[in-house]
Order: structure tokens, then C-alpha cells, then sequence
């Protein structure tokens, strides 16, 4: 038998630099259009001015990251002595730690600023669409790229039960949910037998058709104006503003409290966290509920799973229901949060963004997920500076994830049997 050998350090050396090469020129394929070029004004005409510094620095950071990571790889860290085995945590251990993590959340937005605890709010919105997404991908592995279809249903319902019968935010949260599990049940119908990419059209379509009918319904919906005026949800009935609508009591007169325009930011803060704190417990039983298996059997061989004796058109209703009210939930909340609605605030790439928290936190990882949310959420407030390269970042960052690290931030953990 020929004895496999072992490339020799030329060849080694060269394969590198070959590969560190292309990474630096493809870097300055996408920096060049980006940084190097700049457009400056000069009376009437434009003129293109070179800025090849930056190009230049972030080549040659990519090369030498190229040329140093595999020396690393090869000399250091394959040589470290790693746990074959993460150390085990109890039960007890876990809980402790959960509920140190509720306890901060619960405190620390009595300790921050009005901007950092909205930012917040928001972030809590995407975890709970993230988390419900990652029903529909994670869970069933269904491609969706209309999910804010959902997101827009449930954000609507309860800006029009307002505007037209003069519902509270707790009246119309329920009927949002449910209104956006109907159009999920209901857009689960035409894609039972799509799969992959043909699925992906479709689901797209959907969410295209929902922002559309937004638009042109105008005598219900305000067309593309939206809804505006929408209120604050109340805290046990009371309204956390400087003064009641209809001459009651309000929160701060209730408790004798001065009022501070805070307290609604902080209250609509304490809100999200706990919706999303019921959505990550709820979805986190039904993984383990038959369906929650139904729905990983059908992810991973669907022929296999109707030869199981279960029904791959329940599974997917299910799976688009199920997803789609957690949507509703956060659209809810969003309105509440906004005051405004309008079909500008439900473009496709809201669903890519969510999309992208559910892949770049790990498909079926609910720590992923969230994880993956408050980044998304909070690093491009942080670097408001570069908020005009967002999106080409973002990209970045995303091919980044693809190339290093496809499995997610925080992969989800499959359960292995040896056996002997």
C-alpha cells in the first residue's frame, strides 16, 4: 500500500502565500469602490479622488493575517493540550446562572441612559423574531425570506384595532398574534410541496404581497403615510404619561411618583423582555415536544420522515403558524414602540436581517440567537461613524461567518449515541 505523505514545507509555504495573496487582492477588489475612491465637488464638476491609505493598510493586514494563521494553526494551537470534554454543569448551576442573567436585565436599565435602554427595546424585538424564525429554519428547516410579511401583520393589527375600535396595546396583542399565525397557517398551504430555492421564491413573494396591500389599502391602512398616534401600552391600567386621556389616574399620580418621560422607555423595555423572555421559554418546550422532533425530522431527511408515519404538510403548517405568531408578537410591540406604522418600515431586508440573526447565531441555537440579535443591534449604534458603510460591513462580516465559522456563533448541540 503507498504510505500517505506529508507535503513538504516549500510546498506549504507556497500554498500560503499563493492563498494569502488572493485573500489581500480580493480585499482590494471590494475596499477600492469603498474606501479608495472618494467623490468631491469642485464647482460644477465632480472630480474622483484616490485615498489609497486605507486600501492599502487593510491589504496588507489581510496578508499577514493569511501568512501568520496558518503558523499559528499548525505550531501552537494544535499543539495545546485541549479538554476532550466541557466540564459539566448541573442543574443547579444553570438555574443560578439564569437567574443572575434575569436579575441584570431586570436592574440595568435603571442604571442607563433613555437612548441605551431603546436601543435595548429593540434588540429585545429582534430576539423574539429571531427566536421565531428560527422555528420555521432552525427547527424545520424551512427557507423563509418573507418573514416580515408576519412581522408586518402583527404590527398592523394592532395599529388598526386602535385606530378604528380604540384598542389597548394588552386587548390587541393576542389578536395580533393570532392574526399573524393565520396568514402563516395560510401561506403554509401553497408551499407544501416546494422545497430549497422554490420555497425561498415563494415565501419572498409573500412578504412582497403583504408590504404591497399595505400600500394600496389606504382607506384602512393610511397607504404609504401608515397609521400614526398609537400609543404606549399602560402599566396595570395606567398610563405612564404626563397626564390621563380620559381624565384618569395616571401611573406616576397612582404611586406618587414625579413624573419623568423615562418611565415609559424603562416599563416598554421591562415589556420586551419579558414577551421575550415567554417566547424563549415557550419555544423552548416545544423542541421538546413530538412536534419540536417532528419538525427536526422533517429538517433533516423529509422522505424519512414520511416514512416514519408523520405528516409533512402538518409539520410545515405547524412550523409557519407557530413562527409566524411569535412574528405578530414582536410587530406588536414594534408599533407600540414606533407610534407610527408604515409599509416602509417591512422591506425585504428586515427579513434578511433576521435571517441573518438566525444564521449568524446558528440555525436551531436559541443562545445563538440571541447572542446574535444584541450584536446586529447594538454594534452598529456603537460605530455610528461607519453607519454609511453598514450594509457593506455587515456583508463582510457575514462572508467572514460563511467562510470561518458556517456552523454559527453558538452552534447548536446535537445529541450523539456511541455505539460500541
Amino acid at each position: 500500500m503507498a504510505r500517505a505523505t506529508s507535503p513538504s514545507p516549500q510546498a506549504t509555504w507556497r500554498g500560503d502565500l499563493t492563498h494569502a495573496l488572493m485573500a489581500a487582492v480580493l480585499t482590494a477588489v471590494v475596499m477600492v469602490p469603498a474606501f479608495g475612491l472618494k467623490l468631491d465637488r469642485v464647482g460644477v464638476n465632480v472630480i474622483v479622488q484616490p485615498h489609497w491609505l486605507p486600501v492599502i493598510g487593510a491589504c496588507v493586514l489581510v496578508f499577514l493575517v493569511q501568512m501568520v494563521r496558518p503558523w499559528i494553526v499548525r505550531h501552537v494551537v494544535r499543539r495545546i493540550p485541549w479538554p476532550t470534554q466541557r466540564p459539566a454543569v448541573s442543574g443547579r448551576q444553570r438555574t443560578l446562572l439564569l437567574l443572575l442573567v434575569a436579575f441584570a436585565a431586570v436592574i440595568w436599565p435603571f442604571f442607563s441612559g433613555r437612548s441605551a435602554v431603546d436601543i435595548a427595546t429593540l434588540a429585545m424585538i429582534y430576539i423574539i423574531l429571531g427566536l421565531g424564525l428560527n422555528i420555521v429554519v432552525g427547527f424545520a428547516g424551512l427557507l423563509d425570506l418573507g418573514y416580515v410579511g408576519f412581522y408586518a401583520v402583527g404590527a398592523y393589527s394592532y395599529a388598526m384595532l386602535f385606530h378604528w375600535a380604540g384598542w389597548t396595546f394588552w386587548e390587541a396583542l393576542p389578536v395580533a398574534g393570532a392574526m399573524a399565525a393565520f396568514f402563516g397557517f395560510i401561506l403554509g398551504f401553497p408551499v407544501l410541496r416546494l422545497r430549497g430555492d422554490y420555497l425561498a421564491i415563494v415565501t419572498l413573494g409573500f412578504g412582497e404581497i403583504i408590504r404591497l396591500l399595505l400600500t394600496n389599502l389606504t382607506q384602512w391602512t393610511g397607504g404609504p403615510d401608515g397609521i400614526s398616534g398609537i400609543p404606549k401600552p399602560s402599566v396595570l391600567g395606567l398610563e405612564l404619561t404626563r397626564k390621563a386621556a380620559h381624565g384618569g389616574e395616571t401611573f406616576h399620580q397612582f404611586f406618587g411618583l414625579t413624573y419623568d418621560s423615562s418611565h415609559i422607555i424603562v416599563a416598554l423595555y421591562l415589556m420586551a423582555l419579558v414577551l421575550a423572555a415567554v417566547t424563549l421559554w415557550f419555544s423552548n418546550r416545544l423542541i421538546r415536544m413530538p412536534v419540536g422532533r417532528a419538525w427536526e425530522a422533517l429538517r433533516e431527511d423529509e422522505i424519512a420522515c414520511r416514512s416514519l408515519g408523520l405528516n409533512p404538510t402538518t409539520i410545515k403548517l405547524s412550523a409557519f403558524t407557530m413562527g409566524a405568531m411569535f412574528a405578530g408578537f414582536g410587530g406588536a410591540l414594534f408599533a407600540a414602540r414606533q407610534g407610527i406604522v408604515n409599509p416602509e418600515s417591512f422591506t425585504f431586508i428586515e427579513s434578511a436581517l433576521v435571517l441573518a440573526v438566525v444564521v449568524l447565531g446558528g440555525m436551531g441555537s436559541q443562545l445563538g440567537v440571541i447572542l446574535a440579535a444584541i450584536l446586529i443591534t447594538v454594534l452598529p449604534e456603537l460605530a455610528r461613524e461607519f453607519a454609511g458603510y453598514r450594509m457593506l460591513i455587515f456583508g463582510l462580516v457575514m462572508i467572514v461567518m460563511m467562510i470561518w465559522r458556517p456552523q454559527g456563533l453558538l452552534p447548536m448541540k446535537r445529541h450523539q449515541v456511541e455505539v460500541p
